[in-house]
């Protein structure tokens, strides 16, 4: 189906039958991607007495109690909850859950302390100055052992406050990378870019969010897109959440 979407004075024709599902899966397996040193995901059956959750154990249902993390495993989007003192939560935060995207290929730098960064250089040179709502970063190498990666004690790329800065100057509110983090893992608190990004405690942007952990496969094409942003209506400053893109025609 191709529909037809107005905003903001322009018109998408989009293909709606034909999503492209960014997020990774929430899952048991231990080499599933995660960071943070949190355990991996556990599903298991309730047991109530002699009773078990689990049709193979002789339950007429399954009926499974599940635990994670959702900052450490798999893709989630998060509020400026994660770093305020006040109890932002993302379900009353993010209130529209349709926009107008882009999606660029980045290379993080190295720098002379041997950290990659996503900088302020990159990505003007990747973006040229287009803007939209959302902006959805794959960084290169883009291979799939991102979805087994495990993130922890890695020093994994991260984005600079500058190149948060520049992306705001475009009107940016929605940032969504395949990353663990846009702040390096260890920086003392600091959370520059973090901080940046909502302009807390200053002049707070509630309506902004970060999603982390994402994987765009490689024969997805940089460029305009329609994104669907679904989460689950956690009352927490995160919840796993299920980006979707759709092509613009």
């Amino acid at each position: 189906m191709v529909g037809t979407l107005l905003h903001n004075g322009k018109t998408f024709r989009v293909d709606f039958f034909h999503p492209i599902d960014i997020s990774m899966p929430l899952s048991t397996n231990e080499h599933a991607t995660k960071a943070w040193y949190v355990p991996p995901v556990k599903i298991e059956p309730v047991r109530l007495g002699d009773w078990v959750g689990d049709v193979n154990q002789g339950s007429s249902v399954n009926f499974r109690n599940i635990t994670f993390n959702p900052h450490g495993n798999g893709t989630h989007t998060e509020c400026v909850g994660h770093i305020s003192k006040e109890p932002y939560s993302i379900n009353k935060s993010l209130t529209r859950f349709m926009f107008h995207a882009e999606l660029i290929s980045v290379l993080p730098e190295q720098q002379e302390n041997g950290d990659n960064v996503i900088t302020k250089r990159g990505i003007e040179f990747t973006l040229e100055g287009r803007k939209a709502e959302a902006l959805v970063i794959r960084t290169i190498s883009n291979s799939p052992a991102k979805l087994v990666t495990q993130y922890s004690n890695s020093n994994p790329p991260y984005i600079s406050k500058e190149a948060i800065e520049y992306i705001l100057s475009l009107g940016y509110e929605h940032l969504l990378l395949d990353l663990p983090s846009v702040d390096k893992e260890v920086d003392g608190g600091t959370l520059a870019a973090h901080h940046a990004f909502w302009e807390y405690p200053h002049n707070t942007q509630v309506q902004r969010t970060i999603t982390e952990m994402i994987y765009v496969p490689n024969d997805v094409l940089d460029g305009t897109y329609i994104l669907n942003l679904q989460i689950a209506s956690f009352e927490n400053d995160a919840s796993p959440s299920k980006p979707v893109l759709y092509a613009v025609m």
